[in-house]
């Protein structure tokens, strides 16, 4: 058994490695040709057209306009219920909204595109607000939605960790509820909240079909939440469903994407792993 296990470890290990071989060797090609300087400051992007531009600030902007949007909804809404539901909620009312909030985990995320595309941006339109048909807001807040479930479920799970004998002590001292809650079990709970912050951030840059229906595919830098852009993930997948030819700068920019995608979620796990040993509070 205990070298099945191993061997499951070393498979994902694999998994993990050749992942980042299949990234970097294109990549490599791909700087050999374009100045890692030009693609990192520059803020031009038209690899397909003539003269071609590799300037990946706009993708980048663009995912952490949509991504931003996504956390002002998924983060403390998800967090909010998180608390409701571990500290509050009865357990009829927790047999409801939980099944509720895995159904809508469940929902495909071409449906929320389309969702965001046809009903949400009209309703903003109709509110006054002139947004572009395409927008940044409207996919921000549906991936918000779409990753909600998660936050909410691991943070609850992370509370519910937290023993009985803190909240029971904090009573004992005068604290009411809401004290209780946000002083004593959310501090105890924070690494897998944090957890599951990193996991929802990491999703919500990651997100394809959403931002490829709801957000555009215009490459320029923009943080107005109301204009069209195009995230890292948007170019991938609509360049790798054309018509490029294999073995190109134009197709080697896919993978230059992909690895700076990689890069960037590999960073925000690291600087939430220290965060979260820096911060955490142990309790015997």
């Amino acid at each position: 058994m205990i070298g099945v296990l191993a061997l499951c470890a070393v498979i994902s290990i694999l998994v993990t490695v050749g992942i980042v071989v299949a990234l970097m060797v294109p990549s490599l090609e791909f700087f050999t040709e374009v100045s890692p300087a030009e693609f990192f400051t520059t803020a031009k992007w038209a690899p397909l057209f003539k003269p071609a531009a590799f300037g990946v600030l706009p993708l980048i902007t663009g995912t952490l306009n949509t991504t931003f949007w996504a956390c002002t909804i998924c983060l403390p809404l998800g967090l909010g219920t998180a608390i409701y539901l571990s500290e509050y909620a009865r357990p009829r009312a927790r047999a409801v909204i939980k099944p509720v909030l895995e159904v809508l985990a469940g929902i495909p995320t071409v449906v929320l595109g389309y969702f965001a595309l046809t009903f949400l941006t009209p309703l903003l339109r109709s509110l006054g607000w002139q947004v572009e048909i395409f927008n940044a807001f409207s996919a921000g807040i549906i991936i918000g939605v779409l990753l909600l479930p998660t936050v909410a479920s691991l943070s609850e799970d992370a509370m519910k960790a937290v023993p009985s004998s803190l909240r029971e002590g904090s009573f004992g001292l005068g604290a009411n509820r809401f004290q209780v809650s946000t002083r004593v079990v959310v501090p105890a709970a924070i690494s897998g909240i944090a957890a599951s912050f990193v996991l929802a951030i990491s999703r919500a840059i990651g997100e394809t079909t959403i931002v490829l229906i709801a957000a555009g595919q215009l490459a320029h830098v923009s943080f107005m939440p109301g204009d069209s852009v195009e995230t890292m993930t948007a170019f991938i997948a609509a360049t790798g469903a054309g018509d490029v030819p294999v073995g190109s700068i134009s197709y080697k920019t896919i993978f230059a994407v992909g690895l700076t995608l990689f890069v960037i979620t590999l960073l925000l796990n690291i600087v939430a792993i220290r965060m979260v040993r820096r911060f955490r509070e142990v309790y015997e």
